[in-house]
């Protein structure tokens, strides 16, 4: 369901247990839309450094089974050489509300590559970002929005938690966008 409503352009929120297939679920769409469409890019969002390692682990295992996408994590650590070369040519880009707020909004002009194919952005673990930390993360997307806009691109948002009330309307507020909620739970029984 959330392979063809993201794959259709709409946003889309999935909550479903841990375990059950929740990053595939977002993962899935995205790598066939970035092989489809050569100039496209993807911006995946995670609260923590532990969880963009680990899916990048899990995506890196996926890339030996098709075309390489030049997927690579921009945050802190991130050198610097590392990061020109990911601004100039990265498609897939796991990171963090910190580095998008410090490095690469303020420096959208370095981004624009990026900006202008922005298809995706997807916030893994979407229950994080509440209370003052979700009014801090829905001004940071909305502006992520306005910037891709301005380069031309009007990407879908996917918005993932494996444990939150009423997710369509909390994604919607925190995107400041219609989602759309995929309800079928993925979890092994």
């Amino acid at each position: 369901a959330c392979f063809d409503k993201a794959g259709n352009g709409y946003n889309v929120t999935v909550v479903s247990p841990t375990a059950s297939g929740k990053s595939l679920a977002f993962q899935l769409p995205v790598l066939d839309h970035l092989l489809k469409h050569p100039g496209a890019t993807a911006l995946f969002l995670y609260p923590t450094k532990a969880l963009i390692e680990d899916q990048l682990a899990k995506l890196r295992e996926m890339e030996r089974c098709m075309e390489r996408i030049n997927t690579a994590v921009y945050d802190g650590d991130t050198d610097l050489g590392a990061r020109r070369q990911l601004r100039k040519f990265g498609r897939l880009i796991l990171s963090n509300p910190d580095s998008l707020h410090y490095s690469i909004l303020p420096h959208h002009e370095s981004w624009s590559r990026f900006m202008r194919g922005l298809a995706f952005i997807v916030v893994d673990e979407g229950h994080y970002y509440h209370g003052v930390l979700g009014s801090h993360m829905a001004l940071l997307l909305r502006r992520l929005r306005r910037l891709a806009n301005f380069y031309g691109a009007h990407p879908v948002f996917i918005v993932t938690s494996a444990t939150i009330d009423e997710p369509g309307k909390f994604a919607s507020r925190l995107t400041g966008e219609i989602v759309r909620q995929v309800d079928p739970s993925g979890a092994p029984e």
